[in-house]
């Protein structure tokens, strides 16, 4: 049963991944050691706020802006330049007040348009709305209608 060139050979039966599976290891112990190294970012832990509700002596001017950039006055929804409605409105220019609420997934420049326009409409007081933990808004209160 000699074996001539050029005979059919059953070459070999199995594969051997050893050294396959030694070189992910390596690569797996290098990626590990320097993945915290590479991560960029600021490392921030926001503050948990538990303050006492402030009276409302008036019902609050409300812009909401949606995660998909809508942005609301009230329960209208802003097509144009919400500098421009703001100037118009005279109960806002009375007050000169505003609170803002963002979704959580609204896009920061959607959020920073909003208090461009109402820094530039003069807007004095700007209040940035949050959920607490301990009283969490009603589903109905989250979302404008619409």
């Amino acid at each position: 049963m000699g074996m001539t060139p050029g005979s059919g050979s059953d070459g070999f039966k199995e594969i051997n991944i050893t050294p396959m599976v030694d070189v992910m290891l390596v690569l797996l112990v290098v990626f590990m050691a320097t993945a915290p190294l590479i991560t960029t970012g600021l490392d921030v832990e926001l503050p948990i706020v538990d303050a006492p509700a402030n009276p409302v002596t008036e019902p609050p001017i409300v812009v909401t802006v949606t995660r998909d950039e809508r942005v609301f006055l009230g329960d209208r929804e802003i097509e144009g330049s919400l500098q421009a409605v703001l100037q118009s409105d005279a109960e806002v220019q009375r007050r000169r007040a505003l609170f803002i609420q963002a979704d959580q997934k609204a896009p920061y420049g959607a959020v920073a348009r909003v208090l461009s326009a109402a820094r530039a409409a003069g807007i004095e007081a700007l209040n940035l709305l949050v959920d607490s933990e301990s009283t969490p808004l009603a589903d109905e209160d989250r979302h404008p209608p619409g």
